[in-house]
């Protein structure tokens, strides 16, 4: 019985080889395979992208039992860039804008429920890679601007928030691949610092929250 398994098994890897040689796909003229790589990074380029935030938020003076809490959430956005190939070695530049809960709520006892978070952030980066045919990866750094909000829900249902905007800085690595000559397809890390705000007005009392972040996203580009 084993034998005539093994057997079964290669007559219908023979007939899967012979079938697709029939049909061409192992041929230059397949329409689905061409022996031509996609290249050439240079040109603008505009794009789709979004992932998951994680990092920290500390709050001073700390409103309930920690003035440092575990952040999270999903952002997303888009971005939009030009790209200038030096034979293999890329240089460019990036913008992006990200819509964002990355944030945390916590429960304070007779007072209520407090969330700090940022609402959404961009950034604008150089970024600097090196081309191995489609793939490229790269690294980049630059500034980052964010929206942040700060809120108290107390028990009666009743909402005060205030907002500031965050300016700090960011860098990180990630890696492109051409799809084909226009779309690409890519997998980025970013480490974000937004610094530290003041917000006023709050029924805990004037704070200064400071909000650090890593992002892990995914994104697709087309090349103009």
């Amino acid at each position: 019985m084993k034998r005539l398994g093994i057997m079964l098994s290669a007559i219908l890897l023979l007939t899967s080889a012979s079938q697709a040689a029939d049909l061409g796909w192992n041929s230059g003229a397949s329409p689905i395979y061409s022996p031509t790589p996609a290249t050439g990074w240079s040109g603008f380029y505009a794009g789709v992208s979004g992932g998951y935030g994680f990092g920290t938020a500390t709050v001073s003076p700390a409103p309930g039992a920690q003035a440092t809490n575990s952040t999270g959430g999903w952002n997303l956005g888009g971005q939009a860039g030009y790209n200038v190939d030096m034979g293999g070695f890329i240089l460019g530049a990036e913008a992006d804008l990200q819509w964002s809960n990355i944030g945390y709520t916590e429960d304070i006892a007779g007072v209520g429920s407090f969330k700090t978070g940022i609402d959404f952030y961009g950034t604008l980066r150089g970024r600097a890679g090196m081309a191995f045919g489609q793939v490229m990866p790269y690294v980049t750094g630059g500034v980052a601007a964010g929206r942040g909000s700060a809120s108290l829900t107390n028990p009666g249902g009743v909402t005060t928030s205030q907002s500031a905007t965050h300016t700090g800085w960011t860098a990180g690595v990630g890696l492109e691949a051409q799809a084909t000559q226009n779309i690409s397809i890519k997998a980025e890390y970013l480490y974000v610092d937004l610094g530290t705000q003041s917000y006023s007005g709050l029924p805990v009392g004037n704070i200064d929250a400071t909000q650090r972040f890593s992002v892990v996203r995914a994104g697709l580009n087309y090349k103009f």
